[in-house]
């Protein structure tokens, strides 16, 4: 399927990783690998465009505004700590009085109100930081469980690729001697091929020069034949021609014989 990488790598059988020479080759094909790989695109084009102001709050664009101008930061503010009385001018105004009374007393509630949290925090502060303490406790024994159960699993997952690598070598293995095994074999069924061709070749010679010399032989034979059969021919013809003469000669003489007679 198209997107899938083919590992053809088994750790846990391989060997040959530590031998001097390998990391540095390894590393050497790594950095030219990396050196001649140019993008040809962006590989994030897919993602979403990065919001850099999606999570700043009013006061955060401000505090940067003033970084980026290079503006000192202004100091803290402690008018809400004071109690100023009204100006010179209006030391006769109600109003102005008014308001720093009202001033007076946000500024005392304030206190009375730190002053009621440190109560609340001497009395049941401790009891709290043991609850969270408790709560904190309980966080890192669950996070301890799920790492130990991670770890497990990871375990689990690298004994069994262990496991299905182990029986792949040992397969490999069976098959690389099966392989190393029919090699053998087809080169000695190879090399007794050539054999019998040499001795096919040898025989097929040894054939064409004993065909050659039979056919000779029989050549000479019917050769023979035919002269031994043209010598008795000659012979028969001889001796029939004698004997039509011995026959015209007794013939001859025995009209002569009659005419002598008569």
């Amino acid at each position: 399927m198209a997107g899938e990488v083919l590992v053809d790598a088994l750790p846990y059988i391989d060997q040959g990783y530590d031998e001097p020479g390998i990391r540095e080759a390894v590393m050497a094909m790594v950095e030219e690998e990396t050196r001649r790989y140019r993008p040809t695109k962006n590989y994030l084009e897919h993602l979403p465009q990065l919001s850099l102001h999606q999570f700043e709050s009013e006061i955060m664009k401000t505090e940067f505004e003033r970084l980026q101008s290079r503006l000192p930061m202004e100091m803290m503010s402690m008018k809400r700590y004071e109690l100023p009385q009204p100006p010179a001018g209006k030391t006769t105004d109600v109003a102005s009085w008014s308001e720093c009374v009202d001033n007076s007393s946000a500024q005392l509630e304030h206190q009375a109100t730190r002053i009621a949290n440190l109560e609340l925090m001497a009395r049941y502060g401790a009891e709290a930081w043991k609850a969270y303490n408790a709560a904190l406790v309980r966080m890192l024994h669950q996070l301890q469980r799920q790492l130990q159960d991670l770890r497990k699993e990871i375990q689990e997952v690298n004994w069994q690729r262990k496991t299905t690598q182990t029986e792949a070598g040992e397969k490999l293995k069976h098959l690389e001697a099966s392989w190393v095994s029919l090699v053998s074999k087809n080169f000695e069924i190879e090399r007794a091929c050539v054999e019998l061709e040499k001795e096919i070749a040898v025989l097929e010679a040894d054939y064409d020069l004993k065909r050659k010399a039979l056919q000779n032989q029989q050549s000479q034979e019917q050769s023979k034949a035919a002269s031994t059969q043209d010598r008795k021919d000659k012979e028969q013809a001889e001796k029939e021609r004698v004997d039509d003469a011995d026959q015209a000669q007794v013939i001859g003489e025995t009209q002569q014989v009659v005419t002598e007679v008569d």
